[in-house]
């Protein structure tokens, strides 16, 4: 007599269904994705996933992880590879036109677009924690880049860094709403005449 194996099926694939996952989060938000909604998608069942992944604020934890990694890294990429603040925003913003557009995934950011709406305290601060971040590294790029004399030495670093984060989380949204990746584009540009001049 053959006994059943428990645990997870061997066909389960964790990075897969991972990005699975990921797309649930993104298209519908933290809130309103079910864990029914996550087993349906990511073809597993309830024990499965609370096996593999924990329960459901553990599992979008990790999906931003991944996210911040793989989907979202185009910004970092650009503060790491581009030289001055200026081309490092450009080229954040210009990627986000792009990425956010792109109908290969939802619309938009995941870590904007799922924090809408969202009433689970700890998820909505931990967004709004990585969100913040990403000002704080725009305005430490802007004032490095005025120490270097590469902007005007009274440039408001805060604010302009602030600008940037405004036009970027704007952006998602907007793409969301159905802006095109041209319509985005020209949003970027826009918001890059706003910094001191060349």
């Amino acid at each position: 007599m053959t006994t059943k194996q428990r645990g997870r099926p061997r066909s389960f694939d964790r990075p897969t269904a991972l990005e699975q996952a990921t797309m649930a989060f993104w298209e519908h938000g933290y809130e309103t994705t079910s864990v029914s909604d996550l087993t349906r998608v990511m073809g597993i069942s309830a024990p499965s996933l609370y096996a593999a992944f924990g329960d459901k604020r553990t599992l979008f934890e990790e999906v931003v992880e991944e996210y911040a990694k793989s989907h979202g890294a185009f910004g970092a990429e650009a503060f790491d590879q581009e030289r001055s603040a200026r081309a490092a925003v450009r080229r954040m913003l210009v990627e986000a036109a792009r990425h956010y557009t792109d109908p290969a995934h939802p619309p938009g950011c995941l870590m904007i677009s799922a924090a809408i709406n969202c009433s689970t305290p700890e998820v909505a601060d931990a967004l709004r924690d990585r969100r913040n971040a990403n000002i704080a590294r725009i305005e430490n790029r802007i004032r490095r880049g005025v120490e270097a004399g590469e902007l005007p030495a009274d440039t408001d670093a805060h604010t302009l860094a602030r600008l940037s984060g405004a036009a970027l989380q704007g952006m998602s949204q907007q793409a969301r709403d159905g802006a095109t990746r041209q319509e985005l584009e020209r949003v970027a540009e826009a918001a890059m005449r706003a910094w001191p001049g060349e």
